[in-house]
């Protein structure tokens, strides 16, 4: 399965204001491996960034005025992220900046070019309700190194969450899959090609003696203590026959 990490960084908060992308990065898996394939523009926004976004970016438009504008690279970001499952935190934001720019030049929505959409947010919550679950909470939680990350980056944080999706999805079954297609383990990928073992019969071993004596014991210790409402001996004996 074909996956891209995506992530944004914008003017502000609401598209419906008028505010822009001004950068976008996607990181490339294909089968829970990274494929090296990634993409990375920053966006000319055409208007003044809010100083509260800046504040967590960093960005400023000075350093934007050079950059290309997004309509020169929507059709490459488009093709990028085809067909593939897109894994983005918070996914409402970023699919509601993408979707204004292409709007903008009447191409397709996301969500109409890309196989589905994972919220990385939502799987968090449900997994740690209760508990902090932005990425820098699920880097410590999740024991990523992102000692890196002074301020937000499209590019970073793409990578910084493909790894803690890695580690939110991987359970047993994945630990066992994943590592003979990064060949490092023969003797691995020889173990996960046998066939099941065939279980022998059910060994079942049957109370006798002392054991149904002291069994006895605790039912009329029971029984007298809840001055006759033990449910074992009003129970009817079951007749179980010899297999």
């Amino acid at each position: 399965m074909r996956q891209i990490f995506l992530d944004t960084e914008t003017t502000g908060i609401e598209p419906r204001q008028g505010h822009r992308i001004i950068e976008v990065a996607g990181v490339e898996m294909e089968n829970r491996r990274f494929t090296g394939r990634q993409l990375h523009h920053y966006v000319n926004p055409e208007r003044e960034i809010d100083a509260g976004a800046q504040a967590v970016h960093g960005i400023s438009n000075a350093f934007l005025e050079d950059k290309p504008r997004f309509a020169d690279i929507a059709r490459e970001l488009q093709e990028f992220i085809r067909d593939a499952e897109l894994v983005i935190h918070n996914a409402a934001f970023d699919i509601g900046f993408l979707d204004a720019e292409f709007a903008r030049l009447d191409l397709p929505q996301t969500r109409q070019i890309c196989n589905g959409v994972q919220d990385t947010l939502k799987m968090a919550r449900e997994l740690h309700p209760g508990k902090r679950n932005n990425l820098d909470a699920l880097c410590e939680r999740y024991q990523i190194n992102n000692a890196h990350r002074t301020l937000h980056g499209a590019l970073l944080d793409a990578e910084l969450l493909a790894e803690v999706y890695l580690a939110m999805t991987r359970g047993q079954e994945s630990l066992i899959m994943d590592q003979p297609a990064a060949g490092n383990s023969p003797a691995l990928q020889d173990l996960v090609k046998q066939a099941p073992r065939q279980r022998g019969p059910l060994l079942v071993r049957r109370a006798e003696g002392e054991d149904l004596e002291a069994h006895r014991r605790v039912l009329e210790g029971i029984q007298k203590d809840s001055k006759g409402a033990c449910l074992w001996l009003q129970a009817p004996e079951v007749a179980v026959s010899e297999a």
